[in-house]
Parts: structure tokens; sequence; C-alpha cells
């Protein structure tokens, strides 16, 4: 039998879990090639050396409730790196106004209007607490953008002062756009089980609290070295191949051809299966031909670009003894000038293992639809982060070091209708046996999301070759 050869045309965690599993199922001798267009791999990982630190300036942790981030830190020998959050609360800033996130909320959606007491107005308040009085929600199976739910159900102020902010955290994204299906999958389900309010369907999906003395399990995880170092060592899975854009995937008689490098003089990569792992405008482009159906359907996904401001400031500076504050949209200084961050992380408070010095801030810039926040230079950049820092915290301490990542197209925007999208791509591409895609734009933009995406891609390419390779 000759040795499998498969290919994954991405460098970031989804297509680096891929060739992990691809190697777990295919075993030693298997011929498995990461092909990467830029000249480093993680993708929206990457951790950053800034005041003499290793710092993520690109994701900085993962959902622990879900097992596979843990699962394959584990299995890579990494799990005593993993850190967790202190006990800092998160913060945010509308109306004017920095309070408290309120606890028993979904994603900032009540399951009291008690909760929110601190954060609505009397009007507000009002408009929660009568929401069971109206008629019941009925989505007969269909979806609904989070925004007009929230408006139709509570009025503006929790969609603009909670929820907003809080997807805007997740998705770079706006309440108007994000479908509630994708986004708040619990929600949907228990509406679809006949609860017919949103306060008893967050009611439904919050976790309880714990028994006295029982400490709450953690909700999110890092590692203490950067998240870099969980790519560096999924990179050992395969032969990588940096800086070489797949201009074509071409099916073959007997498997797939991949056109890699220049257009004028391209080089060719024979392989059994191939694994995509790429955002929705690489992946139209590359199936349009082989896949016309789901190349349609990437085509449709629209995307937010971002950037991270990381600030090193000097030892000694205080930081509010909070986790961070994510920022209303349409929010104001007190000097009038709109506020240009849409989140600060005060990483020296949120994670234990980040205390000491220098002091570590990360700002985070650009929500869908503001590419023009980001259509400054870094110096600019830095400059309105900080003068937003300083309105927020009173910090006006001169950075030691700073860096600025940005993220163009970085994340997906889940619409209305996604998952159906979704499916239709899934089902286009399970035709082609060979096959698989992953990533960001299908099932979840978290960490553990991609992960998974990679392990049912790969999974599915290692049954196609190990059934088809003689």
């Amino acid at each position: 039998m000759s040795a499998p050869r498969v290919a994954v045309v991405g460098g970031g965690i989804s297509g680096l879990a891929a060739a992990h599993r691809l190697r777990r199922l295919l075993g030693p001798r298997a011929e498995i090639t990461v092909v990467e267009q830029a000249e480093r791999l993680g993708g929206k990982l990457r951790t950053a050396e800034v005041g003499g630190r290793a710092y993520d300036v690109g994701a900085e942790a993962f959902l622990h409730r879900r097992p596979e981030a843990t699962g394959l830190i584990t299995e890579l020998g990494l799990a005593d790196g993993l850190v967790h959050p202190t006990g800092a609360r998160a913060s945010v800033h509308a109306a004017g106004d920095t309070r408290p996130i309120p606890g028993h909320t979904l994603m900032g959606v009540p399951a009291s209007a008690d909760a929110l007491r601190e954060v609505l107005s009397h009007e507000g308040l009002r408009r929660v607490a009568a929401e069971p009085d109206l008629p019941p929600i009925r989505l007969d199976g269909a979806d609904v953008s989070v925004g007009a739910l929230l408006r139709e159900r509570f009025g503006p102020e929790v969609g603009d002062r909670l929820v907003g902010p809080l997807l805007g955290g997740v998705y770079a994204g706006r309440t108007e756009v994000l479908g509630l299906r994708a986004t708040m999958p619990q929600l949907a389900r228990a509406l679809d089980s006949g609860v017919g309010s949103l306060l008893a369907a967050a009611a439904t999906a919050v976790p309880a609290p714990p028994r006295p003395g029982v400490a709450r399990p953690p909700v999110f995880g890092t590692l203490r070295d950067g998240l870099s170092t969980v790519v560096d060592r999924l990179a050992d899975a395969a032969e990588i191949r940096l800086g070489l854009p797949v201009r074509a995937v071409v099916r073959r008689e007997h498997g797939w051809r991949l056109e890699i490098g220049s257009a004028a003089a391209p080089a060719h990569l024979d392989v059994d299966g191939v694994v995509l792992a790429v955002p929705a405008p690489a992946a139209r482009k590359l199936l349009a031909d082989v896949a016309p159906a789901a190349s349609r359907r990437y085509g449709e996904v629209e995307l937010a670009s971002m950037a991270v401001v990381a600030l090193a400031l000097p030892p000694g500076t205080e930081l509010p003894e909070r986790s961070g504050v994510l920022l209303a949209e349409d929010e104001r200084a007190a000097d009038g000038v709109p506020f240009t961050a849409k989140a600060f992380t005060f990483s020296s408070r949120k994670w234990g293992h980040l205390a000491g010095e220098p002091v570590l801030v990360r700002g985070s810039v650009g929500r869908h639809g503001e590419a023009h926040l980001l259509q400054r230079d870094d110096d600019e950049l830095v400059a309105a982060v900080r003068h937003d820092l300083r309105e927020l915290t009173g910090v006006t301490a001169r950075p030691i070091d700073t860096a600025v990542t940005r993220w163009g197209g970085g994340l997906p925007q889940y619409g209305v209708g996604h998952l159906d999208l979704v499916r239709d791509i899934e089902d286009a591409v399970a035709a082609l046996p060979g096959l698989a895609v992953a990533g960001a734009t299908l099932h979840g933009v978290g960490i553990p999301a991609c992960i998974a995406t990679g392990d049912a891609a790969a999974a599915r390419v290692a049954t196609h070759v190990l059934g088809d390779v003689r």
C-alpha cells in the first residue's frame, strides 16, 4: 500500500488541528502537507513579545467549558501551562457610565428584570419586566436577527447597552446583522421548545448558581506562555510550506491536484485528499469550479476587520479592579470625541500570570462596517486607544512598549440564516470524495469550535483515503 498523501490548505488553528488529527488517523507514513499563504502559522493565534513578555495579540483565551481546546492541549503535553482568569469582573460602558456586567444573563439577555437594575433606565426595566405579557414568540423554524428580536421584546436598551457590546466582543459584529440561531443557539432551542418569552428562554439557559462552598468551574482558559505554543507543537505533525498561495484545487480521476505559488509558474501538489481551512473569500475562489454551490454560499459571508493595540505600561500603573471593559456603540468621551476602541482587556488584572511588570493592557478596535477606523497608521491607532483608556480609567501613563496587530477580514459574520448557509456548504462538499472544509466560517469563531471543524474534516478525509489508497 502506498503512503497516503493529504494537503491541508490554511495554517490557522483549524488547519493545524486537522493536520494533527490526520497524523493520528493515518499514521507516521502519511505525507501530510500544510500550505499557508502567509509567512507564519497560527492565523488568529499570535503571541508577541510586548514589554519583554509573551503576550497574545490575537485570540487571548478559549472557552474552557467546551472540551476540544483543553483536550488538544492535554494531548500535546501542554496541560501544565493551562491557566484561568482571576476573579476580576468585566464591565460595560454604556449611556455614558461604566458598570459591572450583570450576572444571571446569557450574553446580556436577562433571565429576570432584576438582573439589569443597575444598567437600564426605569423605562428600560419596565419594558423588560413586561416582556412575558407580550404575545408568545413563535419562530416556526425561522431565524431572526438578534437586534430585531431584542428591540421587539425589550425595547432598545438591552441590545444597545449589553448584548451589542458582548456580541461585538465575540464577533466584531452588530446585533442587527447577527442571527439568533448561530450566535445564541441556547435561546433558539428554548424558543423552539415552546418557551414563549425571552426572559423565560434565558432562564432555561443560564447556568444555575453553584452550591454553597462549591466553586464555579472556570469559563475560560489560556496558556501561560501564550497560545502560539499550541501552534508550534501542532506544526510537528506535517510538512509546512509557508508563503505560498494555493491558486486552484483541481479534481482528478484519482485524488486532487493543488496549484501552488506564482500564477506565471505554479507548482503542483498531487494528493489523495484535501482539507480547506481558509477564510470565506479564499474558499469561495478555490471551490468555484469543483463545488460551485458551496462557493456561492461562501461568497455570501460578510467579514469584519479589527485590530489589537497592545500597551505595556510602566510598573506601578494602577488599573481598575476589573478584567476589562466593553463599549457600547456610539459612545463618546467627555470631550465629545467618539471612542475608537470597542473593548479593553486589563490583562494584568484578568490573568494572574500577567500580573507584575510591566502592566499589560490591550485595546480592540473595529466592528462590522467600521473599516474606516482601521485606516490610520499604527501611531494614530495607539494615540486613539490611549485617549480612550484615559477617558475610561484615568490612566495617563506613557507606554514603554506597544504593538499593533491588524486582522483584515478576520471575523466572519454569522448573519440570519447562517446555519442554513453552512449546511448548504457542507452538503455540496460532501458530494466530493476526499475533500472537506473547516474553519471559523462554519460552526463558531472560538478556538474550540475551530478545532472541532478541523477534527471533523480530518476524519472525513482520512475515512476516504484509508478506503481508497491501495
